[in-house]
């Protein structure tokens, strides 16, 4: 696979000129040079074959060569909604969110959450989106949505919706998620008990993945990769 790189912009074949980061990271960075070969990619599904044409310290012109159709989709729907852990593990959490394959990510706020996210968060995760994508060769983003109170979450009505919650380690039922899944993942205290029984008034199957306690990353990671293999 070639050296992957981002744009927003439409792409089809022929010129495309990059600026900004993406072009910084070509030119100066990674230090390519007319003549060489690359790939882009706008999240529109497909990935274009590319040929550098000239470079210079804050944009790059490249040749546009082939528009391939080259799906590495999960074969299910997983969105995950998630409390945000602190610091850099909120990064890693969307990070390899990306990496197993989830197509949504909705930041929670809960009871017990230690980070409130903001609009910039939204858009800093955004980022890490793109990054992670570059590196697993994914021609789709992960779509991060608005922070979302339990409240809000609980009055969604999109496929099957499971809360993942620390117990005494029940066995999780196996079953087909070929209609796409939500889960939802707590914060480092857990949901409170008013929070569960919000969710299973509101009809969603709570489940455990095991007698350990998972950090919020952890567990998020282990649920998605978990539900994407059951469709």
């Amino acid at each position: 696979m070639a050296d992957r790189f981002y744009t927003p912009q439409p792409l089809a074949l022929g010129d495309v000129t990059l600026d900004g980061p993406e072009a910084h990271h070509l030119a100066t960075v990674r230090r390519f040079e007319p003549g060489d070969a690359v790939t882009l990619f706008n999240g529109d599904g497909r990935e274009y074959a590319a040929e550098v044409v000239a470079v210079d310290r804050k944009r790059a012109t490249l040749h546009v060569t082939a528009a391939l159709d080259l799906s590495r989709e999960s074969a299910v729907r997983v969105t995950v909604a998630s409390a945000l852990p602190k610091g850099d593990r909120a990064d890693y959490l969307v990070e390899k969110l990306t990496e197993v394959g989830v197509t949504h990510f909705v930041p929670l706020m809960t009871v017990r959450s230690v980070v409130v996210p903001k609009l910039t968060t939204v858009e800093k995760l955004a980022r890490v989106v793109i990054e992670a994508s570059k590196q697993c060769g994914r021609n789709r983003l992960m779509t991060v949505g608005p922070p979302t109170t339990w409240r809000d979450f609980l009055a969604r009505r999109d496929g099957v919706q499971l809360v993942l919650h620390t117990s005494n380690g029940e066995p999780t039922p196996v079953q087909s998620f070929a209609d796409g899944v939500t889960l939802a993942v707590g914060p480092e205290g857990g949901f409170t008990p008013v929070e569960i029984a919000a969710a299973i008034e509101a009809g969603r199957a709570v489940l455990s993945l095991g007698p350990r306690v998972l950090r919020v990353e952890t567990a998020a990671v282990v649920g998605a990769a978990w539900a994407a293999q059951l469709g």
